[in-house]
């Protein structure tokens, strides 16, 4: 069995270099919206330490990485206190929301350094690369309306029963494995990455 330790490493430090912006975007969006949760708990900070799940951001993905069955991973979730956040379950859907979007920011900004990069550090080029494509797939997975994922907060400000909510979270970890390993959703949320990667590279010729 081949181990492929390169790519394990280059995973896990691509992973917490995303993380800490989509975190982060949680909970400055939360404390712009009047809520001090995530500042009391520490979390509006660019500090990764502040941010990765030492068995979501670095042990599974290393060990996914390693064996070749992709890259699994996650963050620790930034919380938000609905009752304190401006406009209510329509505030949590913002907070939610910035996750993704600091994730295509993000996107930008490592296509630029890539592009700034690729004649005299190829390699710190083509690690912003796969960067851009990773930080893309990352905001469209995040979309998906199942909890415990960014795009649920947008059933929760669409006011759906709590009961169906909660049905929801209980099976979502089945729901997100059926949608991306057992349909085609896996392979159009990568299509559609690697689409947005080559239109993003496409803004800096």
């Amino acid at each position: 069995m081949h181990l492929d330790f390169t790519t394990a490493l280059l995973n896990v430090a691509l992973l917490w270099l995303l993380t800490t912006p989509h975190e982060f975007a949680h909970a400055w969006t939360a404390t712009r919206l009047g809520d001090d949760t995530p500042r009391l708990q520490g979390r509006l900070t660019l500090n990764p330490l502040a941010h990765v799940d030492w068995l979501g951001t670095t042990i599974l993905p290393a060990l996914t990485s390693l064996f070749g069955g992709g890259l699994i991973g996650w963050g620790k979730p930034v919380y938000s206190n609905p009752s304190k956040l401006r406009w209510g379950l329509n505030g949590l859907a913002l907070v939610a929301m910035a996750g993704p979007a600091s994730n295509v920011v993000f996107a930008v900004i490592l296509a630029a350094v890539a592009r700034a990069t690729v004649t005299f550090a190829p390699a710190l080029a083509q690690f912003a690369a796969r960067g851009v494509n990773l930080s893309l797939y990352l905001a469209i997975f995040n979309m998906l309306p199942v909890p415990p994922l960014d795009g649920s907060k947008l059933l929760l400000a669409a006011r759906i029963p709590m009961v169906v909510y909660n049905e929801l979270a209980r099976a979502g970890f089945l729901l997100l494995i059926f949608a991306v390993s057992v349909s085609d959703l896996g392979r159009w949320m990568s299509q559609w990455s690697y689409e947005g990667t080559a239109h993003i590279f496409g803004l800096f010729r």
